[in-house]
């Protein structure tokens, strides 16, 4: 039996999250922490909270998911859901596992899951 996947879903918005959290809750071994509406609780959450996968929006309030990214070091794997494809090339650059172009589907947030795990049993 495969480890459960613990996330971690962060956007501003507040139905982008419940897009995010209802496409997750179709998937098997896969569970949501807890939902962030901006950099700053992202940061205490994750800092506080063993997870092994981010959902993360770009463009929110004060702070980017660049910004917090730069502020925790190391991270587990993220996955970025944003409206904007200008910023594909710098999520790979912080070793992003996969990049969602909102309006995304459920079967699109399951592929990015599959990478998830599979990156995670090529760890073990």
């Amino acid at each position: 039996m495969s480890k459960t996947i613990k996330c971690i879903i962060v956007d501003d918005e507040a139905i982008a999250r419940e897009i995010i959290a209802t496409h997750v809750a179709k998937i098997n071994n896969i569970e949501v922490v807890a939902q962030c509406k901006n950099a700053v609780e992202a940061f205490n959450c994750i800092s506080n909270t063993a997870v092994d996968l981010v959902f993360l929006d770009i463009h929110m309030p004060k702070k980017s998911g660049f910004d917090l990214l730069d502020e925790l070091g190391t991270v587990t794997e993220v996955v970025f859901t944003t409206a904007y494809n200008q910023y594909a090339v710098q999520a790979f650059e912080v070793h992003a596992i996969d990049y969602l172009l909102k309006p995304f589907t459920a079967e699109r947030v399951a592929l990015a899951v599959d990478r998830v795990e599979s990156k995670m049993k090529d760890e073990e």
